[in-house]
């Protein structure tokens, strides 16, 4: 396809297209050490790609490390997609996610399929939502939503939101049917360099409905608000 078209444009005497230039990024979105009343972890979010403005290879990830206060931890997700643009600013998603909670007990895992949407909104908000199935048939959805206030040309304030439904309840996993949790977050970041940023900020999570249920339960906290300072970086 793109060989005829280069043919049509030197018969008219036009220059050939030119091809998708294929690029790739790795962005650490957060790294950061997070302080709570009662554990400390260390919590990390990365996203990385490679391909043109049409076609993708996307990774993404996100999870914790209990350092202080208790043990194990958690991959939330770790999802290997195919995205394509549709429009500008938003692209579609589509592959495999993975998710592992480890610890003190027994492990769990399972497997999902993925379908996303990721993009801008009016007024610059960067939206992430997917659909995940996992291997049992169990069905989520997952929204976050983030923005970037520009104080200076170095000083950045980034507010974040999000919230997750599941149609089912996974007991394994502690997740209730319908929504499972409220989380926001406030970060104050320096652009050292654009590549790198160190930050402080704060985070806060609320479980609801019957996931605050099981999590009661199992003599847990509904409610975590931690203090938490990292770093921001993309390669």
């Amino acid at each position: 396809m793109a060989d005829g078209r280069g043919d049509y444009a030197r018969e008219q005497g036009w220059d050939s297209p030119v091809p998708d230039m294929q690029t790739g990024m790795l962005l650490f979105d957060r790294l950061e050490y997070a302080a709570g009343d009662d554990e400390d972890s260390v919590d990390w979010e990365f996203k990385g790609w490679y391909g043109g403005d049409t076609n993708r290879l996307v990774i993404k990830g996100e999870g914790e490390h209990v350092v202080s206060g208790g043990d194990g931890g958690e991959i939330e997700a770790l999802d290997l997609l195919y995205g394509r643009l549709i429009a500008p600013y938003w692209s579609v998603q589509a592959g495999v996610g993975y998710q592992l909670e480890y610890g003190p007990g027994p492990n769990h895992d399972r497997g999902f399929a993925v379908v996303g949407l990721e993009g801008l909104a009016p007024y610059w908000f960067e939206i992430d939502t997917s659909l995940r199935i996992s291997e049992d048939g169990d069905a989520s959805v997952d929204f976050e939503a983030e923005y970037d206030f520009l104080l200076t040309q170095r000083l950045v304030l980034q507010p974040r939101i999000g919230t997750s439904f599941a149609f089912q309840e996974v007991e394994e996993f502690g997740v209730g049917q319908g929504v499972n949790h409220v989380k926001a977050g406030l970060r104050l970041r320096y652009e050292i360099q654009r590549e790198f940023a160190p930050y402080i900020g704060v985070s806060w999570k609320k479980q609801l409905g019957d996931t605050a249920d099981l999590a009661r339960e199992e003599g847990q906290d509904t409610e975590d608000l931690r203090l938490v300072a990292g770093v921001r970086m993309w390669f």
